[in-house]
């Protein structure tokens, strides 16, 4: 009998749309006994696209998680650059699983040579910091961006997969590359059109970190307290409320 599992999947911005688009994803991918609920910040940008906005983003998303983590099991934060993710383990024992790092495992496990399809030109160094956080510059042969912006992924959808698959034939041919995550959150469910496109494997990030979260509860594991992410000392935090004050 299957494990009864509550994840909380976090959209890293406040763009409705997308929230829906992420939650069409996650609740595909789940088991039958996984309860998924979407949520996204109460405070942030609408979409993240630059450094600004992703620092903008990390309180809204931390506060979410303050605010439910009694309800649930783990924590997906689906928004490829991971952002907050190491405030948020410090938060909580229970499995935070960003979509960035969750594509990056798959991704590793299906193909020696992969590449990661994204959107804004202007995010390469972003994306490049996100993959050697996670330890895969070595395995990561190709960054590619599209020019979209991250909102045009959920409303202009036959052009986001157009030029994906341009992308990624490029990735192919020049980089070699053999298999792709899709570097937004908002690209969830055209993995199935591109990879009958490409003929490459293509990994929704939002799936594979619903997959990687359901995991980590399956086997009773719980994020380490041992050192870095202990709580974060108690100190006052001006402008916060009580709430996000540590140990509030």
């Amino acid at each position: 009998m299957q494990q009864l599992i509550r994840i909380n999947v976090i959209n890293g911005n406040t763009f409705d749309t997308m929230t829906r688009g992420i939650n069409e994803s996650a609740q595909a991918a789940r088991f039958l006994s996984t309860e998924i609920i979407t949520t996204q910040p109460r405070t942030g940008p609408e979409s993240i696209e630059s450094y600004y906005d992703e620092y903008l983003a990390i309180p809204g998303i931390l506060e979410e998680i303050v605010l439910s983590e009694a309800n649930f099991d783990a924590f997906v934060i689906a928004c490829w650059g991971d952002p907050g993710i190491e405030a948020a383990r410090e938060l909580t024992t229970k499995p935070i699983v960003g979509i960035a790092e969750a594509s990056m495992y798959v991704a590793n496990m299906l193909a020696a040579r992969w590449g990661v399809l994204t959107t804004q030109h202007r995010t390469l160094d972003m994306v490049e910091k996100t993959i050697h956080k996670a330890g895969f510059s070595h395995r990561c042969v190709s960054i590619r961006t599209t020019g979209l912006a991250v909102a045009e992924t959920e409303t202009a959808r036959d052009a986001a997969v157009d030029a994906l698959e341009a992308i990624g034939r490029l990735a192919i041919l020049e980089d070699k590359a053999e298999a792709f995550c899709l570097g937004c959150a908002g690209m969830g469910r055209l993995d199935t059109e591109l990879e009958r496109r490409l003929g490459v494997p293509i990994i929704d990030s939002v799936a594979a970190a619903v997959k990687m979260a359901e995991s980590l509860v399956g086997l009773r594991k719980q994020t380490s307290k041992a050192l870095t992410y202990k709580p974060p000392e108690s100190k006052l935090i001006k402008g916060f409320p009580k709430l996000m004050q540590p140990g509030g």
